[in-house]
């Protein structure tokens, strides 16, 4: 979407915040954690928030700093509060479907964000009472599911339904006293414990503690469900660990600032670099990444084969997402929102440029053309992650199988179709070694196809539950609070 506005990459399901925090702003405590994890989300921001006496959900269309301003957030006063942006990979990009869920009873409140995508939203769907069966998301289904029998307390409800869930889930929930935070026994999508001085924080990603002075204690184990309240905190687990994260979030979907399984994702993606650089040498003037995902890989690739960084793209930093769709007209013009090419390092130059991945092909194609235009002599593509080749059913929002690129067409088709002199995927042993993470502990599917959670046919796709409930909602339904 830096070249071309229409042309989507790869998008993750959520980010999810949460904090019980007695005599804290707990409000903007969780707006600058969602700020933090914008990147993962950028459809819907939403906050739910409790006193102990009753929840408050607040929500709407858009980016955090779009939904919520210092008014807003200065009239949600409470201890305990959850947070979620949401980019959406089951139910329409619709205000009805924006995080937090929320049900009510007699009995008191219950709202939900989650990040990751169920496999078997039909049958947990089935499940549901007679009067909540228009649910059309599978983290409706979930928080229904929680709040089903108010015989039970909420953790409780969590220990006996979550077993039943099968896919990947990280999950903050809250009653008006309780903060929650469970991940599925694959540990597919990532979550962490954090501390503060006077509480406790839950998030998608290290980062997100770092901005609200948080120190991080741990990752939440597969399998898990935390509780706190002012007892402290509390574990339980209600699944055996199988442990199986996402490669993926090493090569693009986490922040270069966060820790995973004990290493920083900068780190390792320097790493890759190096050993793109050592797999897929190439005769060149300058490395250049395309930012910013791919600029930690290129500093590596230069480091390891010795040729001068550059800074060979220009990003506009300023601008964000665009509602205004370029006609066909100002396509073929060639409209770049973000980057632009600094002609005078680039002119003459032979080029190795380092992106994170190819999932289309027609970005790689764009700024390939875009790069001789500006006078480069020869254009080198590496890219610091094995070919895309297969769906992801757990949380990213890939093309279909006969839109991956690299599911269609081999290595040298590819080059051929974006026009670049030469091109080299870093391999899948290399990108895992880099990880410092066992193989076998973590999800490559979208690599490999090897899925750790079986999928059904009659499972996938992101109107599953809206085909039982008429068409997909207009993705444009008026904003509501």
């Amino acid at each position: 979407m830096d070249i071309d506005p229409l042309e989507r990459g790869p998008q993750d399901a959520c980010g999810v915040f949460g904090v019980w925090a007695p005599g804290e702003e707990v409000s903007k405590l969780t707006y600058f954690g969602l700020y933090a994890l914008q990147h993962r989300g950028q459809e819907s921001a939403g906050i739910a928030l409790s006193d102990g006496e009753r929840i408050v959900v607040y929500k709407d269309m858009g980016l955090v700093s779009q939904v919520f301003n210092e008014a807003t957030l200065d009239s949600l006063q409470g201890h305990l509060a959850i947070g979620h942006c949401r980019y959406s990979t089951t139910g329409s990009p619709v205000w009805e479907n924006a995080q937090p869920t929320f049900y009510s009873s007699r009995d008191g409140g219950l709202a939900l964000g989650h990040n990751g995508n169920l496999v078997n939203t039909p049958e947990l769907a089935a499940m549901l009472p007679a009067d909540r069966l228009n649910a059309t998301t599978d983290t409706e289904v979930l928080t229904s599911l929680l709040a089903a029998d108010p015989e039970l307390s909420v953790e409780e409800a969590a220990v006996r339904l979550l077993p039943d869930v099968r896919g990947a889930f990280s999950l903050v929930f809250m009653d008006e006293r309780t903060l929650y935070a469970a991940r599925d026994p694959q540990g597919i999508r990532p979550l962490v414990l954090g501390r503060l001085e006077s509480g406790w924080v839950v998030a998608s990603e290290t980062a997100a503690l770092d901005i609200v002075g948080a120190t991080a204690v741990r990752e939440v184990e597969p399998g898990e469900l935390i509780t706190v309240d002012e007892r402290g905190v509390r574990s339980r687990r209600f699944a055996p660990a199988a442990p199986k994260g996402c490669l993926f979030e090493y090569v693009y979907l986490a922040r270069p600032d966060t820790t995973i399984a004990g290493r920083n994702v900068n780190s390792t993606r320097v790493e890759v670099g190096r050993r793109l650089a050592r797999q897929h040498p190439a005769e060149a003037d300058i490395v250049i990444p395309v930012p910013e995902s791919g600029t930690p890989a290129a500093v590596g690739y230069a480091e390891g084969s010795g040729i001068p960084f550059a800074q060979g793209l220009v990003k506009n930093s300023y601008v964000g997402r665009t509602f205004i769709q370029p006609s066909q007209t100002l396509r073929q013009l060639g409209i770049r929102l973000k980057l632009n090419p600094l002609r005078d390092v680039i002119a003459g130059k032979r080029l190795v440029v380092v992106d994170d991945s190819i999932v289309r092909g027609n970005t790689q194609r764009a700024l390939v053309r875009m790069l001789r235009e500006a006078g480069a002599a020869e254009v080198h593509v590496r890219i610091s992650s094995p070919p895309v080749m297969w769906p992801c059913y757990y949380g990213i929002d890939f093309a279909t199988k006969a839109e991956l690129i690299a599911g269609n067409l081999s290595n040298e088709e590819i080059r051929a179709s974006i026009d670049a002199d030469s091109l080299g995927f870093i391999s899948l042993d290399e990108l895992v070694a880099a990880t410092e993470v066992p193989k076998n502990r973590l999800c490559r599917a979208c690599f490999d196809g090897v899925y750790p959670v079986e999928v059904d046919e009659d499972s996938r796709g992101k109107y599953l539950l809206e085909k039982t409930c008429g068409a997909p909602r207009a993705a444009l339904a008026p904003a509501r609070r």
